[in-house]
């Protein structure tokens, strides 16, 4: 007997000849590769005669739905018409953006959609994109990047701590936050987000496990910072009834980033399931799509939603490892996902709504949304438009690629404009000037209808990767 089992391995067990055959033969080829071949046909025989008991088996669950109830692979077709939609901002949206998402609005499962005013392209839905669907979630209109993210934490000290406090505060960013690939802290922290059981029990969440643990407190390349900044609250915050902070101005720290490589093999995984079970036409291809009612939906589900959570756990790991070299307590955090997925109720009825570089808006939801490293940013109260599907925009948007960043800007005119605004940079490259972004000020102007400002950010000392 060979050591690699064979389909006709799987038939002799009594196996139906049909496409559950290769489903069995991808589990054991992704999740039992190193099993010894003998206890492995013993396992499999069980799941055979006792199907009720492995139905909801992370690893075998998928074969038993092969078997009673066969995930169908079909041509979907775009209905003729997009489904209602609002874009705001229209008029400082480019081209490719407003057609991604047109595409998207044409999908058999799309109910809903709204452009955000800092739209602009991306894969799958643009990045502005929000989009509710019955019962299905898309991985590509979540993003690659699960539950990216912005936190801002108010410290109990004035905008006055800056001075005299420069290269002490530019050590501290320098010497206490990771970016990058490869870059982790040396001495690792713990978060509850390990004892999940998902971890254990979902085989690809398994394998990542490590990965997730190495990175935290770490966050990403491109546009990802922490940054020092002076908020200016222009109202006192009240949460829970309680004044959390009263109008002033403050020191705050703000980071953005999401859940690294976790989120990243959570994307491209389900992704690729999407794509062999959900065949679209060329053009909205990365809109493939998961049937929440089928074993790769409500996997990935449940891994979107933890790597949303880690990624939480990655904002709070850095702010209080920033609050303990302050030598401070953080008076308040405000935070938010931009590339996720809710289930909400869209015309009465329960959908997911897809916001893939867009923020949360429902009526009182506070949120931040950014400008560029020499552009104020805002905390934000949402004003619940159904119209934007309770949504706003995640930050000012692109209006230059990152690839006509390096042929259009220079090192030494970055840091002119930085200079000329008084920020300190620490990393950062050309593909994130200042210049690459819209007018924050004229994308807010063009979503007064969804939030409402309480509070501004002004960066001081900004981090990225180098």
């Amino acid at each position: 007997m060979g050591k690699k089992i064979k389909g006709k391995d799987l038939v002799n067990l009594g196996f139906p000849q049909n496409n559950t055959i290769n489903i069995a033969l991808g589990q054991i080829s992704r999740y039992r590769k190193k099993c010894d071949k003998q206890k492995l046909l013993n396992e499999l025989s069980d799941v055979i005669a006792n199907q009720d008991s492995y139905k909801d088996d992370p690893v075998w669950g998928k074969i038993i739905e092969a078997m009673t109830d066969p995930v169908e692979l079909e041509m979907h077709t775009l209905q003729s018409h997009r489904v209602p939609f609002e874009i705001f901002g229209e008029n400082e949206i480019g081209d490719l953006a407003k057609h991604q998402f047109y595409g998207s609005l044409k999908l058999p499962i799309a109910v809903r959609g709204a452009l955000m005013p800092d739209a602009h392209g991306g894969y799958g839905l643009p990045i502005g994109g929000v989009l509710a669907t019955k019962n299905a979630v898309i991985p590509y209109g979540v993003g690659v990047d699960i539950g990216c993210r912005m936190a801002m934490s108010v410290f109990p000290l004035p905008a006055s701590h800056f001075k005299g406090r420069t290269d002490q505060m530019k050590k501290i960013l320098s010497e206490h936050t990771k970016f990058g690939m490869y870059e982790t802290h040396r001495v690792k922290h713990d978060h509850p987000i390990f004892e999940r059981s998902e971890f254990r029990e979902i085989p690809l969440l398994k394998q990542l496990f490590k990965k997730a643990y190495q990175q935290l407190g770490t966050s990403g390349g491109g546009n990802h910072f922490v940054e020092f900044g002076v908020v200016t609250m222009r109202e006192d915050l009240y949460l829970d009834g309680k004044l959390q902070l009263p109008q002033g101005e403050y020191l705050a720290l703000l980071s953005h980033s999401g859940s690294r490589g976790l989120g990243a093999n959570i994307a491209q995984h389900y992704t690729h399931l999407a794509k062999k079970q959900c065949h679209l036409p060329k053009q909205v291809q990365h809109l493939a799509w998961l049937d929440m009612d089928k074993h790769d939906g409500m996997e990935y589900w449940i891994a979107m939603n933890l790597a949303g959570e880690y990624a939480k756990a990655c904002h709070d790991n850095i702010h209080s490892r920033i609050a303990k070299e302050l030598g401070t307590q953080i008076t308040v955090t405000i935070e938010n996902h931009h590339n996720f997925a809710w289930k909400e109720k869209v015309n009465g009825e329960e959908c997911i709504v897809h916001r893939k570089g867009a923020t949360p808006a429902g009526k009182g939801v506070l949120g931040i949304i950014p400008g560029s490293m020499t552009a104020p940013g805002y905390i934000v109260r949402g004003l619940g438009n159904e119209n934007s599907l309770n949504s706003a925009s995640h930050g000012a948007g692109r209006m230059f690629s990152r690839s006509q960043c390096k042929s259009k800007f220079t090192k030494s005119e970055i840091q002119k404009l930085l200079q000329t605004n008084g920020i300190e940079l620490i990393g950062g490259n050309v593909d994130e000037a200042p210049m690459a972004y819209k007018d924050i000020h004229t994308v807010m102007n063009n979503q007064q209808e969804l939030v409402e400002v309480i509070g501004e950010f002004q960066p001081k000392i900004v981090r990225m990767d180098k």
